[in-house]
């Protein structure tokens, strides 16, 4: 059973997610909060395995709820609620630690779907929007500040460094990447780490947007 809480401003998005999730065999919601703050209390206290965040809320919104939730549970997973006019704040949340998001249209299933590929592991990034959103982030952003970086970060990856991290950009657990490379999980957990050290990074989803960012990630149609 995976546990979820659910954080949105408004009520019907509160009750009428949870009642849907409530419907699946392996979820259970056992709880809801309407901005950041109150999630934290309600987090430390239920323990959840993932928090479903809205992004735009009063008194502390989801980027701030989620570096004060995973400063506090280090081990939960955060997904974010959004739409698709919050590239800028998708960009902070995901830097702040949320395992990807979740576009407020998308079918009951494929939020399932995203959370037990967060609870198993993975990240969720939806390909096209993910593309618009660091799109925007390179636009707004010194066009010299990566460009000497880059190059240096890259040739510190060997080639097997390489291939783990395009399948973090598409947001693939361990136990697949292991299957897709034909080698143990226990070597792809290594890899992971060497890349996030390498990197310079705090963990596998900025692992990800990095791979996604600078084209090692590509989406095919």
């Amino acid at each position: 059973m995976i546990k979820i809480i659910i954080v949105d401003d408004q009520p019907l998005v509160r009750e009428g997610l949870g009642s849907l999730l409530n419907l699946r065999p392996e979820i259970e919601v056992v709880g809801t909060a309407g901005d950041g703050l109150e999630a934290l209390d309600i987090a430390q206290e239920k323990k959840p395995d993932i928090v479903l965040m809205d992004i735009r809320m009063p008194n502390m919104n989801g980027v701030e709820g989620t570096r004060a939730l995973l400063d506090k549970l280090p081990n939960l997973k955060v997904l974010m609620l959004t739409t698709f006019n919050d590239s800028d704040l998708i960009y902070d949340a995901l830097q702040q630690g949320a395992s990807g998001y979740l576009l407020k249209d998308m079918s009951t299933d494929t939020i399932v779907q995203s959370i037990m590929t967060v609870f198993y592991g993975g990240i969720v990034l939806p390909r096209d929007f993910t593309n618009q959103v660091l799109e925007e982030k390179r636009r707004k952003e010194d066009t010299n500040s990566k460009s000497d970086e880059l190059p240096s970060l890259l040739k510190e990856l060997t080639e097997r460094e390489l291939e783990v991290l395009k399948y973090l950009g598409l947001g693939l657990n361990n136990k697949e990447i292991a299957n897709t490379l034909y080698i143990t999980e226990g070597t792809v957990k290594n890899h992971v780490s060497n890349i996030i050290q390498k990197l310079n990074i705090r963990d596998r989803t900025q692992a990800a947007i990095f791979a996604v960012r600078y084209g090692i990630t590509t989406f095919q149609t």
